[in-house]
């Protein structure tokens, strides 16, 4: 395993202290991990299933709807067709939702962090408006997933909203407000917690969290997620990485608040591929 990055942990855990939309656990929501889900292959069509209940007992919803990036956040979950190979159409009203989000985002003290930490190291406009501009491409810039097929992707719709490769598997969906939206209309089914080798069952309070789902019809072995976190907390993260990385594939090893993460993102050309947190070990064990 790669070695702790000391100056991505210090940054990343002043973001979270900052992080005042993340969404307390046991206050603004629960959850109920119940059982440790069993063996699974990507695609499996059926699995044993260690969770009769939601994942998600409660969210306050009416404090999701009252922050504004949460809610400009959830207007852009249903701009996707989660198809690959199936080619997006981009609204003007959707791209004037996806600059609503952004906006929403720039303004917080996460985002701010953000963009001063990449002023400095040269990788981002000084000016917040080519600022703003260099997310939208990073983020929302379709691409086709693969090489000369339509335009059916791009970054945000893979990790937030999560995408199906020809009725085969599962891509993407590392966002927690998506999954509780998703299960709410029962097209998420929880089959539970992941335990991660030789370790104890994670705790409800958790806030990062290894699962096992399905998803229209599909199986997803296994997926690491925040839970309660901002979508700014998420954004900054994945951005900053990206903008640091020069490979394809990145992999940084980092401690936020109890969490040893290995944070992964994945390019696709000038645009985010992946991203997604990996869970090592929590202190608290």
């Amino acid at each position: 395993r790669k070695a702790l990055n000391y100056e991505l942990s210090k940054l990343f855990n002043e973001m979270w202290d900052m992080d005042v939309n993340r969404l307390m656990p046991g206050k603004d929501y629960t959850i109920d991990l119940q059982g440790k889900a069993g063996a699974a292959q990507q695609g499996d069509s059926a699995v044993q299933d260690s969770a009769a209940r939601h994942l998600f007992h409660n969210v306050n919803e009416e404090r999701l709807k009252s922050i504004k990036t949460f809610a400009t956040f959830i207007s852009l979950l249903d701009n996707y067709e989660t198809s690959t190979g199936v080619a997006e159409v981009v609204t003007p009203e959707e791209i004037a939702e996806n600059n609503c989000f952004l906006d929403a985002i720039l303004a917080t003290e996460v985002m701010k962090l953000a963009h001063e930490y990449l002023l400095k190291k040269k990788l981002a406009k000084p000016n917040l408006a080519d600022f703003k501009y260099q997310l939208y491409d990073i983020w929302f810039q379709l691409y086709a997933r693969k090489e000369g097929d339509r335009p059916d992707s791009c970054g945000f719709e893979h990790v937030f909203v999560g995408e199906t490769r020809r009725g085969k598997q599962i891509l993407g969906l590392h966002n927690w407000v998506q999954f509780y939206l998703q299960e709410k209309r029962n097209q998420i089914d929880y089959k539970g917690y992941v335990a991660r080798k030789n370790k104890t069952r994670p705790d409800k309070d958790d806030q990062v969290l290894s699962i096992q789902f399905s998803w229209k019809g599909l199986v997803k072995p296994i997926g690491s997620t925040f839970i309660g976190v901002s979508p700014e907390f998420e954004f900054a993260l994945y951005t900053i990485i990206f903008l640091l990385a020069e490979e394809r594939v990145t992999r940084e090893t980092v401690k936020i608040e109890e969490y040893e993460l290995q944070m992964v993102v994945c390019r696709h050309g000038h645009h985010i591929g992946t991203a997604y947190p990996v869970l090592l070990s929590t202190s608290s064990e």
